[in-house]
């Protein structure tokens, strides 16, 4: 994938930037996250983290999983954003794209919300 070093701006809601993953094999390379914590959060001077949630190019349907298409990503593939591993991520390991990517959209940044209320096992209605 296309990287560049980490950048000084602050991430947005929606934008994808790219971070290694602690969890993820030591091998891995750094990976797509969409940013879903709110502006307030991410443009605070104080704020060090941002919440952020994983995508994959591993499709499985899941309940918790969002396809996304390149055409709303802006990334070479279609992938999963999977909601049922959003994280705290520092924002000084998030990694700008070389390539411009897309913001997603408020309707998508919902489907992510609703998933990750299901990966609680809690159902949308329900709160």
């Amino acid at each position: 994938m296309n990287v560049s070093r980490p950048a000084l701006t602050e991430p947005r809601r929606g934008e994808i930037w790219f971070v290694k993953i602690p969890a993820d094999p030591a091998e891995k390379q750094a990976r797509p996250v969409v940013v879903v914590s709110m502006d307030a959060r991410n443009t605070h001077p104080r704020a060090e983290t941002i919440l952020g949630v994983p995508l994959s190019t591993a499709l499985r349907d899941l309940p918790t999983h969002i396809r996304v298409q390149p055409g709303e990503s802006g990334l070479g593939e279609t992938c999963d954003i999977q909601a049922e591993n959003i994280s705290t991520i520092r924002k000084q390991s998030l990694v700008a794209s070389r390539l411009p990517l897309k913001r997603l959209s408020e309707g998508k940044l919902r489907q992510i919300a609703r998933a990750v209320v299901i990966a609680m096992q809690f159902t949308p209605e329900g709160l």
